[in-house]
């Protein structure tokens, strides 16, 4: 087991199988020293288990759960690409899509979510340059989508 498995462990947390692509993609592409996520959803056993706009159907503390389980997707995706969490040399950029109703403003806060995870698991590894947007839908009505960006060794 990875060090970075054996700290998810710790957690209470493992990763989860990959999530199967919903159209024509791969769930993460290596090119050099970057590995690049697809968007992912927080998909668990293939299901979401909320949907809606955070800031109606969903609040945002639950938005926020949603954006861990993404990080936790999003590593899947990266150790099916370079095989060893322990080879993340950094974590470069996340950039986290919340579906908000209209008046909803707290995308940051959210996309902690997915930045905290990060930040346990990898230490120092997991500081990272994010972007939090706003968006009016997303894919199978998902409240929250998350991809990054990681640097890796050889």
């Amino acid at each position: 087991m990875s060090a970075v498995e054996a700290k998810l462990a710790e957690l209470g947390l493992s990763l989860p199988a990959v999530a199967a692509p919903l159209a024509s993609y791969v769930p993460a592409v290596r090119s050099g020293s970057y590995v690049y996520t697809a968007g992912q959803l927080p998909l668990v056993e293939g299901k979401l288990g909320l949907t809606g706009k955070v800031g109606a159907e969903v609040t945002a503390d639950e938005a926020k759960e949603l954006a861990r389980i993404c990080a936790l997707n999003a590593l899947a995706a990266v150790k099916s690409v370079i095989g060893d969490l322990d080879r993340i040399v950094r974590v470069v950029k996340v950039v986290g899509f919340v579906a908000s109703a209209p008046d909803f403003t707290g995308q940051p806060g959210v996309v902690n979510g997915t930045s905290e995870l990060l930040g346990e698991v990898l230490g120092d590894k997991g500081i990272h340059a994010r972007s939090a947007v706003g968006v009016a839908v997303l894919p199978l009505d998902a409240p929250v989508e998350v991809e990054i960006q990681v640097e890796v060794a050889d």
